[in-house]
């Protein structure tokens, strides 16, 4: 596809372009296994990020400047960001861009409640799945052989993904999907949001469980033999190693990375990445021993003032 053309489809004349390159799929500035990217940038502190398979970026006319050498085509527009989503939203009902559309396909032996739904188009269940009443399944989503989905879970709805434009506040378009593994447990009443582009996928590894009331929203990737406990809510793009625990009413800001083997305590509030075998707690959560010792410090100093 080429920018321009599809930019005097939707009626917008006020841009223009350097080097211009067709591009396939459209990206936030961060690696992917797509080639041909479309992403913008609207502050220069980002410049550092731009991936090897970008084709066309759109700036202001005031950033070139500072781009230098580059490998990729340019499309200057007064604002990059709300370009870039009214972009996304307009071609997510564009053949090619889109996902292609088949009949979904349920294995025989799956169990499969009545009181459910399961689009009819773009799903695909495995072997023994169980499915109880009132799940629903959307489009684009894949559940892996032996998993179980317990009673009024969503799969595959739009997530939380809007942007202040102008003066409205524009819905962003979820084209993407949701793929859960093998032998899977995910509980009563929890959300997993399907991912925003089409290219991309909310996963939960094989193995994993997820409890009640969890929400895990858009692009979201989770390891294999997680545990998810009650109340959990995971920000739109956070990564989950395998063999990972976050405990009850858990919450963790989006573009967070979780690494194997961690721990994140009950009640944990996520606002930076957390490494492998690493155990957090508190709000803001920081390393579990550090919460201990500033916890025994605080009860210690309240206690001397009593006495």
């Amino acid at each position: 596809m080429y920018l321009s053309e599809i930019l005097k489809e939707m009626g917008i004349d006020r841009f223009s372009t350097i080097d211009e390159r067709e591009f396939d799929y459209l990206s936030l500035l961060l690696p992917t296994d797509k080639e041909r990217m479309l992403s913008f940038m609207d502050n220069l502190v980002y410049k550092e990020d731009i991936p090897g398979n970008l084709s066309m970026l759109l700036v202001k006319e005031d950033m070139v400047s500072e781009l230098g050498n580059r490998d990729y085509g340019l499309c200057l527009v007064a604002d990059p960001r709300d370009l870039f989503f009214r972009l996304h939203n307009y071609l997510c009902d564009r053949e090619g861009y889109m996902r292609p559309v088949f009949a979904s396909r349920i294995h025989p032996s799956a169990s499969i409640s009545d009181q459910s739904f399961i689009s009819d188009t773009n799903v695909v269940i495995g072997r023994d799945v169980v499915i109880e009443p009132f799940v629903m399944v959307y489009p684009n989503t894949v559940i892996e052989d032996h998993t179980i989905i317990r009673a009024g879970t969503t799969i595959g709805g739009m997530g939380f993904e809007f942007k202040r434009s102008k003066n409205i506040i524009m819905s962003v378009a979820h084209a993407g999907g949701v793929v859960i593994g093998d032998y899977v447990e995910i509980q009563n009443n929890s959300c997993i949001d399907r991912a925003v582009y089409p290219w991309d996928d909310t996963v939960i590894g094989s193995y994993s469980k997820v409890n009640n009331f969890v929400h895990i929203a858009h692009g979201c990737k989770i390891g294999k033999r997680a545990m998810i406990v009650a109340h959990v809510s995971l920000g739109g793009r956070v990564v989950v190693g395998d063999d990972v625990w976050l405990g009850t009413g858990v919450s963790i800001r989006n573009g967070i990375t979780i690494g194997d083997g961690a721990r994140v305590n009950m009640g944990s509030v996520v606002t930076r990445s957390v490494g492998a075998g690493e155990s957090v707690t508190g709000n803001f959560a920081i390393p579990h021993d550090q919460f201990l010792a500033r916890l025994k410090k605080d009860l210690q100093s309240l206690s001397d003032k009593e006495s």
